[in-house]
């Protein structure tokens, strides 16, 4: 396929995109913003509580003796 048809069938594809607008669920989406009882969502209750932070001090301590070999930038 040539340069010209190649670049015509991308912009139709990019057109047919564009302009798609498929049929939205109004209720479901409702459904899923509220939270309700139906949502298959996670407990994310968890998400934050500082139990699993990154405690930079931990490896500080631990890689205080590092010395880096020859070749390593790091």
């Amino acid at each position: 396929m040539g340069r010209g048809r190649q670049k015509a069938k991308a912009t139709k594809q990019a057109r047919d995109m564009k302009y798609f607008s498929p049929a939205t669920d109004l209720s479901a989406l409702e459904r899923e913003l509220a939270g309700g009882s139906g949502s298959r969502g996670g407990d994310y209750s968890a998400v934050g509580d500082g139990s699993d932070e990154f405690e930079y001090s931990d490896y500080a301590d631990k890689y205080a003796d590092y010395v880096p070999e020859d070749g390593d930038d790091r």
